[in-house]
């Protein structure tokens, strides 16, 4: 599935679960990759970085347990970025995770905030918001208790700052899960 969050718009893979390499093999659980591949060019640093962010959140929720000493592969394709891409690659792999029909113990969603200069918290920034912001922070939400299972944060900023964002953040989630429940809902009522 292909997700945007305003211009800014990721393409999810799943490929999955199957035979793993021997080197790559967990006997207790499926072994799961993920590939983040930048709009142009190869990956580098930043996005190997935002890959095991990626890969920790899904190991959260994936009942790899059910498929042991298989492999699952999610690779993330940048088509643009506006602002916000790493929490619409959050949202692009939990809707990956789902299209596939992975066993989850919950959804996932990611939020990103930005700190104006103002005090203001802004909610999917863009790419100039982020810019001017004194700190970006992005949090993936779980949908079962509104538990966070990743946070970054570019900047800085106070406890009660990153604890207003939180809130707002997971305010934000519901409106996520309610998107993922109308996708799913008009996908599959289609007959």
């Amino acid at each position: 599935p292909s997700l945007s969050a305003g211009d800014t718009s990721v393409l999810a893979g799943l490929y999955g679960p199957a035979e793993a390499k021997l080197s790559k093999e967990l006997p207790d659980r499926a072994a799961l990759e993920v590939l983040l591949r930048p709009k142009v060019g190869l990956p580098g640093v930043l996005e190997r970085s935002r890959e095991q962010q990626l890969r920790q959140t899904c190991e959260a929720v994936v009942l790899g347990v059910l498929h042991p000493r298989t492999a699952v592969t999610l690779v993330l394709q940048v088509l643009s970025d506006a602002g916000s891409l790493l929490s619409c690659c959050l949202n692009a792999a939990c809707m990956g995770l789902l299209d596939a029909g992975l066993p989850l113990s919950s959804l996932f969603c990611g939020v990103t905030c930005a700190l104006g200069p103002d005090d203001a918290i802004a909610l999917d920034p863009t790419a100039r918001q982020e810019q001017e912001a004194r700190a970006v922070l992005t949090f993936a939400i779980d949908s079962s208790e509104r538990k966070v299972l990743m946070a970054t944060t570019k900047g800085s900023c106070s406890v009660e700052e990153m604890q207003q964002c939180l809130v707002t953040a997971q305010r934000a989630a519901d409106t996520i899960f309610q998107f993922y429940r109308d996708s799913l809902h008009r996908r599959y009522s289609k007959s």
